[in-house]
């Protein structure tokens, strides 16, 4: 079959998935990921992820936290190098405490930090990671 990726995941009806290979996964299905702490606590899920535009790497991710049913929820941003997906758990674990999240640089849903230029910075620095965006 072409196109057809060698170890590439199978659906349910014994299709290559299209949106998944065994070392690429599409966008829409990370959304909604659970992201753990080291300990295996659940602080959130991924909202989205934030690409950079000329490099076409992504840069942060972010994971909606706290709320419920997504009403009252904060957004925090990570840099996606933060992130490590355990087969396990079946989601992204990251050196970060629940206290250490709430304490980052974070938004409601009605907020958009990305118009300035150096939220980027912010989260680089709350993190202690070298800024290079």
């Amino acid at each position: 079959m072409a196109g057809t990726v060698k170890n590439a995941p199978i659906d349910t009806n014994g299709e290559v998935a299209a949106d998944e290979t065994v070392n690429l996964i599409a966008s829409d299905k990370v959304e909604g990921t659970a992201v753990y702490d080291r300990a295996g606590n659940r602080l959130g899920s991924v909202y989205n992820a934030m690409i950079n535009k000329v490099s076409g790497q992504v840069a942060y991710v972010v994971i909606s936290f706290g709320g419920f049913l997504g009403v009252g929820a904060n957004y925090n941003a990570l840099p996606w190098s933060s992130l490590t997906y355990d087969r396990g758990l079946g989601g992204y674990v990251v050196d970060v405490t629940r206290e250490q999240l709430e304490g980052a640089p974070r938004y409601s849903m009605n907020d958009d930090p990305w118009i300035d230029p150096l939220y980027g910075r912010a989260i680089d620095d709350y993190y202690g990671n070298p800024y290079r965006r």
